[in-house]
């Protein structure tokens, strides 16, 4: 998998429904008030009307007065209502989105190693920022709001077809030209969204990837491939955002244009039945009110309809993470014993070949084994399976006889260990980013023994004062020691930093591999002359195995390489 899916349309509306039925007694509460505060919208109207019959009949002033004071009573309750309609509807949007936040970062937290390494960066922190922000904006200020006024658009042209089936069929017909718009805007606005976020999306894997690797780039005078690429980034965005605001200015249009559509024709076919005393002025004049105070909760769906269509789009991306298949369950059986074992192992990346052909090997309990080849060779892939971060596509990867991918985290990282070029550092304490918890005493020892005395104290923070490349491969093994492993994977984890602070941690290093077993994925054929065993990776096969003096007196491939690596041999034919 290289990109993060997208939940597709019955996906959506599924996790749509689980968030009401979280909250559902808040949601029908919210429910409610609508539908009281519709009702109350349509007793003005109504009262208007009738004032206008009771003109001329007898008592008519005192009657006229009375429906005036209905009127005002009906606006007052209608605003009260509409208030709390909508303060009701906002603690509900709170309380969803907090609980949108946290199901996006438990599923962020659950998502397998393999499948967080290969996307992009930038796509999932995009959907974790922007289009969390976007979905819970709209739960908080669009959704009250139009849901408000999608109730009495319901109530209001109900009111028209009781108070007069004919005029209420005319109001209809003048509605069919607001929601064929709508429809029309509708079919398109999905794709042109979710194309935005993606779009947005690849923008800000090309400025994190950019920023990150400033050094590089200036080192290799890489600056017109990588402008190039944020040009090409920009671009997309561009065009992207362009798509739907061509979308908005033509829906925007058209439904303003129809606003007074219904009004007209209601207005033309009263204006015909009250001449041949087939509806009274008052039904008429109600009848037109009722359509004309459509235009405020239509005029209000319309101002929000772009938010809901955008953030739907985010919605589905965030809701995209559940589609990622779930990682297998874990084994509940334990490991017997501290031996690897790798039988008829055969791993592809996605839509790829595979790079490792039925790789068999053995590692004893206490043995270093290096494992070595030329560049793509299959030598890291090897050690991600060793550690459990992928799983073989065929054959087994076990230790003590229990596949090494299916142990629990917990006690996954008590058995082997992978420690790579890359290490994280939050942007927190000297203690939280430990991780393991255990006494303070043991803290430091473990700071201590790799070296990192200028992180004893733990309440230090490092978000202020972020540490160095060598710094933070010492709380990098600092993390090994408190885990106690005892299998540790090395894939070159000193390889990034400059000669002095690599052999500082390269005596770090040591302290950490005492008394354990030790795989080194070795880049550099130096580190693999100590090891009691070396394999030999090429093209995804093991060729050769076997302690360096005895590979070397073979005159094999290794031999090859030793004498190629120490500028005494020329290169290997085919490579």
């Amino acid at each position: 998998m290289s990109t993060l899916p997208v939940a597709d349309g019955r996906q959506t509306v599924r996790a749509a429904w689980r968030l009401i039925a979280a909250d559902r007694w808040a949601a029908g509460g919210v429910l409610l008030l609508n539908v009281v505060a519709a009702v109350a919208a349509l007793g003005g109207p109504y009262l208007l009307g009738s004032m206008i019959d009771a003109v001329g009949g007898a008592g008519a002033a005192a009657r006229v007065d009375l429906l005036a004071a209905g009127v005002v009573g009906c606006a007052v309750a209608r605003t009260l209502l509409e208030r709390s309609a909508l303060l009701a509807g906002y603690r509900f949007g709170e309380r969803a989105a907090a609980r949108i936040r946290v199901a996006f970062l438990g599923r962020a937290l659950e998502l397998p190693a393999s499948v967080v390494e290969r996307v992009p960066a930038g796509d999932l922190a995009a959907r974790g920022t922007t289009d969390v922000d976007a979905v819970a904006a709209t739960l908080r200020d669009a959704l009250p709001a139009v849901f408000l006024a999608g109730t009495q658009v319901l109530f209001l042209v109900a009111a028209v077809l009781v108070l007069d089936p004919r005029l209420g069929v005319a109001g209809l017909l003048g509605l069919s030209v607001f929601v064929g718009t709508g429809r029309w805007y509708l079919r398109r606005a999905r794709a042109a969204y979710l194309e935005e976020g993606a779009a947005n999306s690849q923008l800000a894997e090309e400025l994190a990837a950019t920023t990150a690797g400033a050094r590089t780039i200036e080192a290799f005078r890489l600056q017109e491939s990588r402008l190039a690429a944020g040009r090409s980034a920009i671009a997309r965005t561009r065009r992207s955002r362009l798509a739907t605001l061509r979308l908005r200015s033509v829906y925007y249009l058209a439904a303003e244009a129809s606003y007074n559509v219904p009004v007209v024709l209601v207005l033309l076919l009263g204006g015909l039945l009250h001449l041949d005393d087939r509806a009274s002025l008052g039904t008429v004049v109600a009848a037109a009110l009722y359509l004309r105070q459509l235009i405020g909760p239509m005029d209000g769906i319309l101002t929000w309809l772009e938010q809901l269509q955008s953030s739907g789009a985010a919605f589905a991306r965030v809701e995209g993470l559940a589609v990622v298949p779930p990682v297998p369950p874990s084994t509940t059986a334990r490991p017997d014993g501290d031996r690897i074992e790798v039988r008829g192992v055969s791993y592809a990346y996605p839509d790829g070949p595979d790079v490792l052909h039925e790789v068999d090997l053995t590692v004893q309990p206490g043995e270093r084994l290096a494992v070595v080849g030329l560049s793509g060779a299959g030598k890291s892939t090897l050690g991600r399976l060793l550690a459990g971060v992928d799983r073989p596509r065929t054959g087994t990867v076990t230790v003590g006889g229990v596949a090494v991918a299916g142990l629990p985290p917990d006690l996954l990282r008590r058995q082997v260990v992978l420690v790579t070029q890359e290490h994280h550092v939050f942007r927190e304490t000297v203690r939280d980013n430990l991780i393991v918890p255990a006494p303070d005493e043991r803290l430091a020892a473990a700071l201590h023994t790799v070296g990192a005395d200028w992180a004893l104290d733990l309440d230090a923070d490092l978000g202020a004062h972020p540490p160095t490349g060598a710094q933070a491969q010492q709380l990098a093994l600092a993390r090994v020691l408190l885990a106690d492993p005892h299998t540790v994977i090395l894939d070159e984890a000193t390889a990034l930093l400059d000669p002095r602070a690599a052999r500082a941690a390269e005596r770090a290093l040591a302290a950490v591999l005492h008394n354990r077993t030790v795989i080194a994925i070795a880049h550099r054929l130096q580190t693999a002359h100590d090891a009691d065993r070396i394999a030999v990776l090429d093209a995804g096969r093991i060729i050769e195995l076997g302690p360096h003096d005895e590979l070397i007196a073979r005159e094999g491939p290794y031999a090859r390489l030793w004498r190629q690596w120490h500028g005494t041999a020329e290169p290997l034919p085919g490579h």
